[in-house]
């Protein structure tokens, strides 16, 4: 049975992304690096154009979600093909090649930003549950 599809950052995307990484909650371990940032999406195709939504880990967990994080340690602002690349498609060579052409802008800590790289295990069980996810989260987006 093929998944019901939303459309990326809707809030009912965000709902159904959340659900699968709950799913998995027991099997991941705890992310150890605390990040808090704002993303500011462009050029969406829905609503007013522009989305806000935030990272967090400060729980432990991969927060996404819609709206904007107190006390954020950078804003990253992008358009919504670029963040569909980076979240959905976790494509890590069209993200740099938007980086380096100016279409990510990072205001605030870089370093921070970075670190999301390192949040998210890249071996083991870990790493495996986490492409599971992923794999799941790319299933559901129109």
């Amino acid at each position: 049975m093929n998944p019901v599809t939303h459309q990326f950052l809707t809030a009912e995307w965000i709902t159904a992304a959340r659900e699968i990484r709950d799913k998995y909650k027991a099997q991941t371990p705890p992310i150890t690096v605390v990040l808090k940032i704002n993303m500011v999406i462009t050029q969406a195709p829905f609503g007013e154009g522009t989305i806000k939504g935030f990272i967090d880990t400060s729980s432990g967990d991969m927060a996404l979600e819609l709206g904007e994080v107190a006390n954020a340690e950078a804003t990253v602002t992008t358009d919504y093909e670029t963040a569909s690349k980076l979240f959905v498609d976790q494509d890590p060579s069209a993200v740099m090649q938007a980086f380096m052409s100016g279409k990510i802008k990072i205001d605030g800590d870089m370093m921070k930003v970075m670190g999301l790289q390192t949040a998210i295990p890249q071996t083991g069980d870990a790493a495996a549950i986490a492409l599971t996810i992923a794999s799941e989260i790319k299933a559901i987006t129109a």
